[in-house]
């Protein structure tokens, strides 16, 4: 046993339970970083299946929300571009 092991507290910290949150904190970021490749993985597929990758990710986020925020943020985006004149007037 290593000192920290033989006090319940260092400093005013409880050590055993502090040890115990960092460690899973650290599982869980590996966890992550695995998903995280996972996705890459899958956004790479999408692609190469002749899909458009930044669309994909805008509907997932699209798809978190509920249908009039979905509707309010279409709504704003496009002003915005009208704003900037990013349409093009052909009629």
């Amino acid at each position: 046993m290593n000192e920290t092991e033989n006090k319940p507290e260092a400093g005013g910290i409880a050590v055993d339970r502090l040890r115990t949150i960092v460690e899973r904190i650290e599982r869980l970021e590996e966890e992550r970083k695995g998903l995280a490749s996972d996705i890459r993985d899958i956004y790479a597929e999408a692609k190469s299946a002749g899909f458009d990758v930044p669309v994909i990710r805008r509907i997932i986020k699209a798809r978190e929300k509920t249908p009039s925020e979905v509707d309010e943020q279409e709504n704003l985006f496009d002003v915005y571009r009208h704003a900037l004149d990013m349409y093009d007037e052909k009629i």
